[in-house]
């Protein structure tokens, strides 16, 4: 019983929450709603927030806008190490046609994993801007609060504010 206290305890490897989806601030709840990515219509629903400490996952409107770069960064990093593997083991050459032979396969292997690689960027960009909390859980618990609604303006308000 103690050796499971002290792993629970214990602080998760942040490479390995990042590649299993989970929230950066406890890295123990799940991040998205559907563990499957090739649910096309329901690939990139997430939670509000974490169901383990309540971090929200979207501090602000447009947050995930900066996950294109590091989906194109993945998508660099993947092609360059599918190329290395094409040049050691069936090798390039100027008299065949293997260089158009990887450049499809790669395209096709882009394809195949692009919603992985979407679901990692957001993990990935997440983890950028919030860090483990290792007291997450002793905090009094999920504290969810409702964004304050603003009331509706009227056109006159509307305008008024644009002649200011």
């Amino acid at each position: 019983m103690a050796n499971t206290t002290a792993q629970a305890a214990q602080k998760p490897a942040l490479p390995g929450s990042i590649l299993a989806l989970k929230c950066p601030r406890c890295r123990r709840g799940n991040m998205f709603l559907k563990n499957n990515p090739y649910q096309i219509k329901h690939s990139m629903d997430m939670h509000e927030h974490c169901p383990k400490c309540g971090q929200n996952f979207e501090p602000q409107i447009g947050f995930y806008y900066g996950t294109g770069y590091v989906s194109y960064g993945l998508s660099v990093a993947l092609s360059v190490a599918s190329f290395l593997c094409w040049a050691i083991f069936p090798g390039f050459s100027l008299k065949n046609n293997s260089l158009f032979y990887w450049l499809g396969s790669n395209i096709l292997l882009l394809i195949i994993l692009q919603p992985v690689l979407m679901r990692l960027a957001r993990t990935i960009w997440l983890a950028f801007f919030v860090r483990y909390d290792e007291n997450w859980n002793r905090q009094g618990g999920i504290k969810l609060t409702a964004p304050v609604e603003q009331p509706a303006l009227s056109i006159e308000d509307k305008k008024e504010m644009i002649r200011q």
